[in-house]
């Protein structure tokens, strides 16, 4: 295995040049935010003054300079990870290893988070993210790559993924107030596989979706069907990691 072209193997030097934010913590709980960054910075050679202003730096961006001069030991779990984050990238790497990144944050530091992440990813910086909860992966990246039990499934973005599933065909819901006058005028549609009416609307089965979405606002049109909802139950990661691992 090679890391940015470098065999990883007794190569410090490369560790320069790697950021890694693990899933689990490992802290000496009685130091501050601020002396736990500025100790794993000068393990990586910078004097005391360039360790300090990349720790705040650091601190800063991860928003935690309120909490830098508090002991690890009394952050609340959102704060250890963003703490993990800070250090991950204070010493300005080339390539970002994040592993479950956004565990135990609230709504608001997820969000942060996830920005930080994309504009780490326009400024050029190469980014790893593991997780298991796939919404999340889905709001940073289009690129993506499906493991299950050590095995590579797919890649690509979501689209792509989707339709190399063909056994399945693609499900649309489509909420309306007149299930089933829509349905009426969709059964006889060659692209149309299987269908499911409820009260609320038709929910459509097609393995040519591009073509059932360039054709159903021309019938919404003709017949004044009032929808007021059209979503894929299948246009999202997990829907097709779990097509893929059964």
């Amino acid at each position: 295995m090679t890391v940015l072209g470098e065999p990883i193997w007794n190569n410090p030097e490369l560790n320069r040049r790697v950021g890694f934010c693990p899933e689990q913590d490992a802290f000496y709980s009685g130091m501050t935010g601020l002396r736990w960054v500025t100790g794993l910075l000068s393990l990586n050679g910078y004097p005391p003054e360039e360790t300090r202003r990349r720790a705040l730096k650091a601190l800063e961006e991860m928003d935690l300079l309120d909490a830098k001069d508090k002991k690890i030991g009394a952050y609340s779990k959102g704060m250890r990870q963003r703490v993990k984050l800070a250090q991950a990238i204070a010493h300005d790497p080339q390539i970002l290893f994040l592993d479950e990144p956004l565990s135990g944050m609230d709504p608001m530091g997820r969000r942060h988070t996830i920005r930080l992440i994309k504009t780490w990813a326009a400024a050029g910086r190469s980014i790893i993210v593991s997780s298991h909860i796939l919404h999340e992966i889905e709001s940073m990246t289009s690129s993506i790559l499906l493991v299950n039990h050590g095995r590579i499934v797919a890649e690509g973005n979501v689209h792509e993924i989707r339709e190399l599933i063909e056994d399945h065909p693609h499900r649309i819901f489509i909420q309306c107030e007149d299930p089933r006058q829509l349905a009426s005028r969709l059964v006889g549609w060659p692209m149309v596989a299987g269908m499911r009416l409820d009260e609320d609307g038709v929910e459509v089965q097609t393995r040519k979706p591009d073509l059932f979405f360039n054709d159903l606002p021309d019938v919404i049109l003709a017949d004044k069907v009032k929808v007021t909802r059209l979503l894929s139950p299948d246009d999202n990661l997990q829907a097709v990691f779990d097509y893929l691992v059964k």
